[in-house]
C-alpha cells in the first residue's frame, strides 16, 4: 500500500529549468517513479544535455523551450502540452537564479527586477498557466522550489533580493494552496539548503564563505541534488495527499540555529 503511493506511473510532469542540477535530479526521480517528464528550459542546449543524460539512464523525457519570465510563452506551452498529452498532472517550478554577493545599497534596478522576475514572477506565471488546466481537470500537484533563504538571512554573502524572492515564493505557495485545495490541486514547496550545483559553485573559490556555510550547517556539508529531488517526488506523489501549503525544509539542520 505505502510504496505504491510514491509511484506516479502514467502521469505527465513538467520540470522548469530541468536540464541540470536540482531540476535534472527531479526529472530523474519522477521518471524512475513512472512519470512521463517534459524538461522546460530557456536554454535548449542545456535541455538537450539533460535529455541525453536521462536517455543514458534509460529514461525518455521530452524537451521544450520556455523562458519562465515570458508569461505569454508560458501560457502557450501549458496549452500545447495539455492538448498534446491530455493533461499535466505534476508541475515542478525549479527555474531560478541567485546573483549573490551584492550589498542592498548597491543593487541596481536591473539586478533586483531580474531576480524577482525569474524566481517569483516566473513561478507565478507557471502556476497560473498550468494550474488553470489542473483546476479544469480537477487534479494536480505543484511543487515550487523555494529556499531556506526564505526563512533566514544568509551569511556572509549579501543577497536581499534573493531572500525576498524566495520568501515570496513560500507565501505564494500557501496562498495558492488555500485557494485551490477544494478544487483538488495541491501546491507545496521544498526549501533547500546550499546544494552542490553550478549555482553554488562560486562559493568554493571563496574559502571564508564556504567555511561559514559548512560551520552554520549542523550536518557540516552541502546537500546533493538527489536529496532535494526525493522530497519533490514525495510532494508530487500521493504519499503526500494530505499536504498542501507546506514548505518542507531540506536544510541539513541549518535553520535549527
Amino acid at each position: 500500500m505505502y510504496m505504491k503511493k510514491f509511484k506516479v506511473k502514467g502521469r505527465n510532469a513538467v520540470v522548469t529549468g530541468g536540464g541540470r542540477g536540482i531540476g535534472l535530479a527531479c526529472v530523474e526521480a519522477l521518471s524512475e517513479a513512472g512519470a512521463h517528464v517534459i524538461i522546460a528550459d530557456a536554454d535548449m542546449g542545456v535541455a538537450e544535455e539533460g535529455r541525453d543524460a536521462m536517455k543514458a539512464k534509460g529514461y525518455a523525457p521530452d524537451i521544450i523551450k520556455m523562458d519562465v519570465t515570458d508569461s505569454k510563452r508560458v501560457t502557450q506551452v501549458a496549452d500545447e502540452l495539455n492538448a498534446k498529452h491530455g493533461r499535466i498532472d505534476i508541475l515542478v517550478n525549479n527555474a531560478g537564479i541567485a546573483r549573490s554577493e551584492t550589498p542592498a545599497e548597491t543593487v541596481t534596478d536591473e539586478h533586483w527586477l531580474n531576480v524577482l522576475d525569474v524566481n517569483l514572477n516566473g513561478t507565478f506565471w507557471c502556476c497560473r498557466a498550468f494550474g488553470n488546466h489542473m483546476l479544469t481537470n480537477k487534479r494536480g500537484s505543484i511543487v515550487n522550489i523555494g529556499s531556506m533563504s526564505g526563512f533566514i538571512v544568509n551569511m556572509p554573502q549579501e543577497q536581499s533580493y534573493y531572500n525576498a524572492s524566495k520568501a515570496a515564493v513560500h507565501h505564494l505557495t500557501r496562498s495558492l494552496a488555500a485557494e485551490w485545495a477544494k478544487r483538488k490541486v495541491r501546491v507545496n514547496s521544498v526549501a533547500p539548503t546550499y546544494i552542490e550545483t553550478p549555482l553554488t559553485a562560486f562559493a568554493k573559490t571563496n574559502k571564508k564563505m564556504f567555511k561559514k556555510w559548512l560551520d552554520m550547517t549542523p550536518m557540516g556539508r552541502l546537500g546533493q541534488p538527489h536529496e532535494i529531488a526525493s522530497a519533490v517526488l514525495f510532494l508530487a506523489s500521493d504519499a503526500s495527499s494530505l499536504m498542501t501549503g507546506s514548505i518542507v525544509l531540506v536544510d541539513g539542520g541549518y535553520t535549527c540555529w
